[in-house]
């Protein structure tokens, strides 16, 4: 007798997938204020600048604030000027505090309006006695942020509120970034942006310096100007008369 197979044909499956998914991200973006016309003095200051703290720009999302720039009121001339900063590796993106005119040029030229970023402290004001918390309401977020894993390269990790702690090393490549201090309970590579809302009191504790780049409340120092013998040591950062300064701990 002759075996016979019977082959059956397993149901297909269906399976839907979503095309895309949304989700929010934070990134850090410099924005670059002119004060006048993007003339030959405008693009020898910008080469210098670049020069002298390349880290600073790498890689780095670029805005152009226009509040104090007067011209770039047409789409060729802001173009001219976006192709001059692209030309420098510099990644443009956005324009804020232009006027109508300088909106509308922007657009031409491909950019994305923004609204203007925190250049200060925030005025958190407790709310009216009336809308206090009672015991059945959510309690709110913690104003500090606590990282208990180490922080790898292209990772940016932003403290809104308050103090940002990790326990752990901290990646060549990654962003530290809190409204007040950092704390880094290992080696900080980098970079760690504290007070960036402008508070200058802000500090940065780390147990082993190595980074590419501290800055509090907009003033900043890259791996090239830090002191030598400050490497690889327990450290903090603290701004004294508008100077970023460097000390050892302990």
């Amino acid at each position: 007798m002759q075996s016979q197979q019977v082959q059956q044909n397993p149901a297909k499956r269906v399976t839907t997938l979503k095309p895309f998914e949304i989700r929010g991200r934070f990134f850090t973006a410099v924005a670059v204020h002119l004060t006048g016309p993007a003339d030959a003095a405008f693009y020898q200051a910008l080469d210098t600048q670049i020069g002298q703290t390349p880290q600073f720009f790498d890689s780095a999302p670029i805005v152009l604030d226009l509040q104090n720039a007067a011209g770039f009121g047409s789409s060729e001339e802001m173009g001219l000027l976006v192709a001059q900063m692209r030309s420098r590796n510099l990644l443009v993106f956005g324009i804020q505090h232009g006027t109508d005119q300088q909106m509308q040029a922007a657009r031409g030229a491909g950019l994305i309006p923004m609204s203007g970023g925190k250049d200060k402290p925030l005025d958190r004001q407790r709310p009216p006695r009336a809308q206090a918390e009672t015991p059945a309401q959510k309690a709110p977020e913690p104003a500090s942020r606590l990282i208990t894993e180490p922080v790898r390269s292209g990772q940016t990790i932003f403290a809104d509120r308050g103090d940002l702690v990790v326990v752990g090393p901290v990646s060549s490549g990654a962003e530290l970034i809190a409204s007040g201090n950092i704390h880094v309970y290992g080696t900080l590579r980098g970079r760690a942006m504290a007070g960036v809302n402008g508070d200058h009191n802000a500090r940065i504790f780390c147990h082993s310096l190595d980074a590419e780049l501290l800055a509090i409340a907009g003033l900043y120092r890259t791996s090239d100007d830090l002191p030598a013998d400050m490497r690889k040591k327990n450290v903090q950062a603290y701004l004294q008369d508008d100077v970023l300064r460097i000390e050892a701990i302990g």
